[in-house]
């Protein structure tokens, strides 16, 4: 028997969420093939037909270079932000509680490894422009303490109505968990019951069945719906851990023990006997849930937080209209022309080694076609059979020096494009434009070309320092 009551409408609201995110997705993995280097990936319309830009390129003869000057970039900001030192700020109390509260977080990211962490974090932000940590509270590793996960943007889902830079109108935010069966029990199970429950909610051998009867389009399951309702293993379990914000009643109640107005449930009657003077309202209060692909909540209840939030921090960079603009976004178009020029100029250099091969048909052996005298011209060790007409021509090669048609000039302009527009110029490479540069010049064109990068890095600054406040929040209520 099914003990967990369901909930189908919070479900459905998470999936559309994520689904809202498609595209957002769709060119964060077109930003990351291009900062790791498949950069010919791009599909392209070719008689009808999509094919990648990598395979037309070589069905024609040639080969897709490419020199990944995207990863050079984000390498270099990785270290500019590596190379800044982050301090911890505690605000809102006294010296002694401040460096009390200052030493358990250092010792909280210790074991969060909170440097590589937040290095990762920000390679995302540079390629996606979206970045999402997870500040939670519970036991791993063989004890208890404040933890800090990065969030992967597949399972991410947040309120698409979103548009503020702060965070501060998130009505729903969310992410996909795909776990093994123990680690399932573990978390959700009281009892026995609740065991065999779980084991026939996610019994693997008609997973899949059950979840097409759920949610099909007309003939076949739509492969969006199963990306969100089927994790990629069979022996893993999905969960989506979902945060809403909720209206509740209660009363504002005037604390004169401390001479400020605090919020008051109604079930509160000590806070409330004591307020002299209290008006009932209604205000927002966050909830979660954890469902399963079948819309039964595993669990559910009022945020346990002292912060009385969500345990989510994000960030989006710029997020002007609710949009998003990645810093490798911003140079992936220098980037393709650059690779254009580069396999241009491969293909002007062995056009002009190789020359053109001039052969009469009258010389061609019986049976032997242009063709075949194309193919053995290619190799390096090809014998072209001919026949000997008298004084007839025999074929012979006709090459000359490649014309400059100004394809240096072309990709020292696009190499420049690419620092103006990224912001990572050569005073910040670590590149001298020439031996008489002075060291005082040479500081001051670093120290530019480091405001550049300003605005972005200080944006993510922010980001930690947001995740930092949960985790002194977490602190303070559980201990590090």
């Amino acid at each position: 028997m099914n003990r967990y009551r369901k909930d189908h409408a919070l479900l459905l609201e998470a999936r559309a969420q994520w689904e809202n995110l498609a595209s957002y997705r769709q060119q964060r993995d077109r930003c990351k093939r291009y900062c790791y280097g498949d950069q010919w990936g791009d599909q392209i319309m070719v008689d009808g037909k999509w094919v990648r830009e990598e395979q037309y390129i070589r069905n024609h003869g040639s080969e897709p270079l490419k020199n990944n000057l995207i990863r050079r970039m984000v390498k270099q900001v990785l270290g500019l932000y590596r190379s800044r030192q982050q301090p911890v700020r505690i605000t809102g109390t006294d010296k002694t509680s401040a460096r009390r509260l200052a030493r358990q977080l250092r010792e909280v990211q210790a074991y969060n490894s909170a440097e590589e962490v937040n290095a990762r974090a920000l390679e995302e932000f540079l390629i996606s422009g979206l970045v999402v940590q997870k500040k939670s509270y519970g036991w791993r590793n063989g004890h208890t303490g404040c933890w800090t996960d990065n969030v992967p943007a597949a399972n991410f889902f947040v309120d698409s109505r979103t548009g503020d830079c702060r965070g501060w109108d998130i009505g729903s935010i969310g992410e996909i968990h795909d776990m093994r069966f123990d680690e399932l029990c573990e978390k959700f199970a009281q009892d026995a019951d609740d065991l065999q429950t779980l084991s026939d909610i996610y019994t693997p051998t008609d997973y899949r069945d059950r979840v097409r009867e759920m949610v099909t389009d007309f003939g076949s399951m739509s492969p969006v719906a199963e990306h969100f309702f089927c994790p990629a293993s069979p022996l893993l379990c999905r969960v989506y851990e979902v945060w809403h914000v909720e209206r509740c009643q209660g009363f504002l109640c005037h604390d004169q023990s401390e001479g400020r107005l605090i919020w008051a449930n109604p079930d509160d009657h000590d806070l409330l006997a004591r307020s002299a003077n209290k008006q009932w309202t209604t205000a927002t209060e966050w909830h979660y849930y954890y469902l399963t692909p079948f819309g039964d909540v595993l669990a559910e209840g009022v945020t346990p937080y002292a912060h009385h939030s969500h345990p989510y921090v994000m960030k989006a960079y710029p997020f002007i209209d609710g949009e998003i603009h990645s810093f490798v976004a911003d140079i992936i178009d220098q980037q393709r022309y650059t690779n254009r020029l580069i396999t241009l100029y491969d293909w002007v250099m062995r056009s002009s080694a190789k020359g053109v091969l001039l052969v009469p048909e009258e010389c061609l052996a019986e049976g032997y076609t242009i063709g075949d005298v194309a193919d053995e011209w290619a190799r390096f060790n090809g014998v072209i059979p001919i026949r000997t007409c008298g004084g007839g021509m025999m074929p012979h090669q006709v090459s000359a020096n490649a014309v400059n048609i100004g394809i240096n000039e072309l990709l020292q302009t696009q190499l420049h494009f690419m620092e103006d527009i990224s912001g990572v110029t050569g005073a910040l490479q670590g590149k001298m434009e020439s031996a008489g540069v002075s060291g005082k010049l040479y500081e001051q064109q670093t120290q530019n070309a480091t405001l550049s990068q300003l605005d972005l890095l200080d944006t993510f600054t922010t980001f930690i320092q947001e995740g930092q406040k949960k985790d002194v929040s977490n602190i303070r209520q559980f201990g590090a």
